[in-house]
């Protein structure tokens, strides 16, 4: 597996149109577009998958999340890569579904951002060097924890945006 300094990227444009390939590290270095995927899980009964970042990560170690998601590899599609990173981080498979990108300006640096959704059967074993901790939670739960805890920058966005696109279930 390559670092994430190694990892190649698609470097896209305000259309999302790739320009061409730069490493991961170039496109951060230089607020180059890329590509990045998540994916928010919910169960059946409509609760939200959140995860804490391990501490060791350079970015927002110890912060919060609701998606699982990185960085696009070229020639992968947003559900791939969501799909990709779901069984990296929390060692889980689902079928994962585009719902909508948007360009996200928050947070380490500028990119598309895929935000696909799955209802995942089964979590394996977290990696610990991503996840530090995962749970289930309501939504009520989690508009709290969300006003409590340190999130993500994009997290908030993220939610917002997938809440105006889904129905709202009882907690």
């Amino acid at each position: 597996m390559r670092g994430v300094d190694e990892e190649l990227v698609e470097r896209v444009d305000a259309e999302d149109r790739a320009l061409g390939t730069v490493s991961r590290w170039e496109a951060v270095r230089e607020g180059w577009l890329h590509r990045v995927a998540t994916v928010v899980c919910r169960d059946t009964q409509g609760r939200f998958l959140v995860h804490r970042r391990a501490h060791q990560l350079t970015r927002f170690p110890g912060h919060y999340e609701l998606g699982v998601g990185g960085a696009v590899a070229v020639g992968e599609s947003y559900e791939e890569a969501a799909a990709r990173e779901l069984g990296e981080e929390l060692g889980a498979r689902a079928t994962v579904s585009l719902r909508f990108k948007f360009l996200n300006t928050v947070g380490f640096s500028p990119h598309w951002l895929g935000v696909c959704d799955a209802v995942p059967t089964r979590l394996g074993t977290p990696d610990p060097s991503e996840v530090a901790w995962h749970g289930w939670l309501t939504d009520a739960e989690l508009q709290q924890a969300m006003r409590q805890q340190p999130f993500t920058p994009d997290s908030h966005d993220i939610l917002d945006r997938y809440l105006a696109c889904h129905p709202r279930r009882a907690s």
